[in-house]
């Protein structure tokens, strides 16, 4: 099987995503909005995301979610928060769970952001219905205590290659106790350059940043396979069918 999931996360980006995946059949789109695009959104937020969502009917809702990153440890001055209004908590909150609700109406994959905000997470998934086919936690970072508690709610677990990073064993820690039937593999192409070996940077200038590129999927693969010791077609085989079984 050859698909890959491209989410849009601010409503800019939806009809960018929408074009993408009626050029190339093997993209699966995903249309929502991201926490740190919440403040952003336009009084026809939701109109425009449910006709989004609606248009195709492999469509999922992604990426939405909370990060309290965003409002606690961001610099004022950090670029990549250039031009946008830091939504708080309490009201990421609102907009993730209107969002939940909507794909849990159409019983639609939502792809779920979270950074630092697990205990609010975990109270909204609780106490919020949930689309029936389950849900994809997005480059997931949280401990290994919680990864019971989120796969019994329905979760499938993404792995990362940030999770390489030495300072980041805690998440290699909970890939080891995901079970084998909810994993997932990603690249969060553009962002989060992978550790090197990177076979696959990019750059926008030559003396410019590393970016990621969707290829290095095959170096997440292989990484995941050496966490969870376990030989990387067995790993493939798996992934594929825990995907077909939440996208398809």
């Amino acid at each position: 099987m050859r698909a890959a999931v491209v989410n849009g996360t601010c409503e800019d980006e939806w009809p960018v995503v929408a074009a993408l995946a009626q050029e190339h059949d093997w993209i699966i789109p995903s249309f929502g909005v991201h926490p740190w695009d919440c403040g952003n959104r336009t009084p026809a937020w939701r109109e425009r995301l449910r006709a989004a969502v609606a248009a195709d009917p492999r469509a999922g809702v992604g990426e939405i979610g909370l990060d309290r990153w965003i409002v606690d440890g961001a610099k004022p001055d950090d670029p990549r928060l250039a031009g946008l209004r830091v939504a708080l908590l309490e009201e990421q909150t609102k907009v993730f769970t209107e969002q939940l609700l909507l794909a849990t109406e159409l019983n639609r994959v939502a792809s779920i952001h979270c950074t630092q905000a697990f205990g609010p997470l975990l109270e909204v998934l609780q106490h919020t219905p949930r689309p029936a086919r389950g849900f994809l936690l997005h480059h997931f970072g949280g401990p290994v205590e919680v990864v019971k508690v989120f796969a019994d709610l329905g979760a499938y677990f993404s792995y990362n290659l940030a999770a390489e990073q030495p300072k980041r064993a805690g998440e290699r820690a909970s890939f080891r106790a995901v079970p084998a039937d909810r994993l997932l593999v990603e690249t969060d192409a553009p962002a989060y350059a992978p550790p090197e070996p990177n076979p696959f940077p990019l750059s926008n200038a030559p003396d410019g940043p590393i970016i990621n590129h969707p290829a290095n999927i095959t170096v997440a693969y292989a990484s995941l396979a050496r966490i969870r010791s376990m030989p990387l077609p067995a790993l493939a085989e798996q992934v594929e069918e825990n995907f077909r079984k939440l996208f398809a």
